[in-house]
């Protein structure tokens, strides 16, 4: 089934579930690149967190989108904010999504929603993922209204002109991105 969180609300299409086992943990993951990690993506950590017995964090190596920051920061600086929420294991990886899902035990992938725009896509990639485990579901999760409009593309440009992130970003991101872009002016 897909599954669209929307605040409160839950549309879900319905389709058979399936039997586990009454031990069995929930596993979830949560996986992008987060480079960097923004408030946004820390407030759906802390409540997908809720939903399940353990949430992998899963930092997406992904060298294609030439990121800001190495595999190594972005994995620090996760850690780093998901200090405190008991249930969070951060990780790395670098294989299709749905492998590494399969690896660590995994059932639920969670994807943050933004805005209407951000829905083509990450349906088209639920419906993948679908298509080449069934057993895998995607559970969509919209942030706290203050980070609807938040991205990592977002903060990395508005920090690049000067602009004031604290709000947005976890205090080692903020002075990470100031370092890093005094090195490039």
């Amino acid at each position: 089934p897909l599954v669209l969180y929307w605040g409160e609300i839950i549309f879900m299409e319905v389709s058979p579930l399936r039997i586990t086992e009454e031990t069995e943990m929930r596993k979830a993951l949560y996986p992008g690149t987060f480079d960097p990690v923004t408030n946004g993506h820390l407030d759906i950590i802390s409540r997908a967190s809720k939903l399940v017995d353990e949430l992998i964090v899963a930092v997406a190596e992904s060298p294609q989108k030439t990121p800001l920051f190495n595999l190594e920061d972005r994995l620090r600086f996760m850690k780093e904010g998901c200090q405190g929420i008991r249930n969070v294991r951060v990780e790395s990886f670098s294989t299709l999504l749905i492998d590494y899902a399969k690896s660590v035990g995994a059932h639920t992938i969670i994807r943050g929603l933004r805005a209407v725009s951000d829905f083509e896509y990450e349906f088209q990639m639920a419906l993948m993922n679908r298509t080449i485990d069934p057993e895998v579901e995607t559970v969509f999760m919209v942030p706290g209204n203050e980070y609807t409009f938040l991205s990592s593309r977002i903060v990395k440009e508005v920090a690049a002109y000067g602009g004031k992130v604290e709000s947005l970003v976890p205090p080692i991101v903020q002075q990470a991105l100031e370092q890093k872009l005094l090195t490039r002016r």
